[in-house]
């Protein structure tokens, strides 16, 4: 998905204002003599051998992040001496709250998590020189709005996938190509739709309407103004009646997939991996219409109390090793591309489309929702506050 000019611009604003603390932090000590984006973080090493060194003094990490995502966690310990302390988040909302407690030093998180952290000063600017695997992040993926800030990198790709229509293959018949399963027909499937419990999910019905619904000149599913923020909301409120489960734990509908209790649906590729392995008859794909998606970053605390673990805790998950291990076991293209050498599965990175840019143009990554448009409209789209309002009223 091609990034918005006009939003990018927008948030620069906010870049210098994070580039000015970050000014502000070197002048009180902790930090390179350089200027250079490490500064704001006290107590980080100027180089990579200093980093092992005091890395091995902290001990430990503690990270917020998705499921499953840490791999390779035993040999991350053993190599540089620092334990492994997760926290897993059901959504991006988790996220901000857990990093908002000031306990965690790292974070891996979708756009519309990491957007909010870059803007209110929560994670740091990182310096690529001192994360080695980070000249390896295939290109398309950095520099992008959900991980750069006024043209300052703010984390460490991670990977990108989207998120898929999934079918009970012997419940669901014929096997839907499109979203009008869930939108136009859900009385089909009353009480069996799973869909993610997140306002973020207005998205995914206002990608429907870019599809179906010209005239309302939605191009952006984050960028909705007045009509259309209403429209998808309006969706929203005829399906939700019909939803018989709303989610944000992967391990609950993978049981209620299981039991038939959901038998069709918006998931993450994990949960689709995950029932496959168990023999359940589930498939998925995306749809015509496109889909939603998320490139994730790991970004670390400006607060953070072990910044060198961290900082090695990031170069460690953009190595090959890592990278192929949770893409492959998750769902998704990696973003160090070395990975696709050393997958169980050969194909995985052409199945994933790790390389295929022309397959992400109708993917559209999570971000905030913010009140720019990003194009001649100005500033008056619907902000993260009015979609989380939205979707209070829409889950009743």
């Amino acid at each position: 998905m091609k990034v918005r000019k006009a939003r990018v611009a927008w948030w620069a604003a906010f870049g210098l204002l994070v580039a000015a603390l970050s000014v502000v932090a070197a002048g009180c000590g902790g930090g390179d003599d350089d200027g250079g984006a490490s500064s704001a973080l006290e107590g980080l090493g100027t180089s990579f051998e200093e980093i092992q060194e005091l890395a091995r003094e902290e001990g430990q990490v503690n990270i917020v992040q998705w499921p499953l995502y840490a791999q390779l966690v035993k040999e991350f310990t053993a190599a540089s001496g620092c334990a492994v302390n997760l926290k897993d988040a059901g959504t991006s909302d988790d996220m901000i709250t857990f990093m908002g407690t000031g306990e965690y030093d790292g974070i891996v998180a979708s756009g519309n998590a990491t957007v909010r952290l870059m803007t209110t000063g929560e994670v740091a600017p990182i310096n690529e020189e001192l994360i080695p695997n980070y000249a390896d992040i295939h290109e398309p993926l950095t520099g992008q709005i959900h991980n750069s800030l006024d043209g300052v990198a703010m984390g460490v790709p991670h990977g990108r996938g989207y998120n898929p229509l999934a079918w009970r293959t012997d419940l669901v018949t014929p096997a839907p190509t499109s979203w009008s399963a869930i939108w136009e027909n859900p009385n089909d499937y009353a009480g069996k739709i799973s869909i993610y419990d997140d306002s973020i999910f207005i998205a995914d019905a206002a990608l429907y309407l870019k599809a179906t619904q010209p005239d309302l000149g939605i191009e952006d599913p984050y960028a909705l103004d007045d009509a259309q923020f209403t429209a998808a909301v309006d969706l929203m409120t005829q399906l939700a009646p019909n939803v018989g489960e709303w989610w944000a734990d992967y391990s609950k509908q993978i049981q209620a997939y299981t039991n038939g209790d959901s038998v069709i649906g918006t998931t993450w590729p994990l949960q689709v991996n995950l029932l496959k392995a168990d023999g359940v008859a589930v498939e998925s794909l995306k749809p015509t219409e496109g889909a939603t998606g998320w490139s994730d970053t790991w970004m670390v605390s400006s607060k953070a109390q072990n910044p060198n673990c961290m900082y090695l805790w990031m170069n460690h998950m953009a190595s090959p090793e890592a990278q192929a291990a949770v893409a492959e076991g998750f769902g998704e293209a990696p973003a160090n591309l070395k990975a696709c050498e050393l997958t169980k599965n050969t194909n995985h990175c052409e199945e994933q489309h790790a390389e295929d840019e022309a397959f992400w143009e109708d993917v559209y990554y999570w971000t905030t929702p913010v009140a720019d448009c990003g194009d001649d409209r100005g500033e008056v789209c619907k902000t993260q506050e009015d979609w989380e309002a939205a979707w209070t009223e829409i889950r009743g």
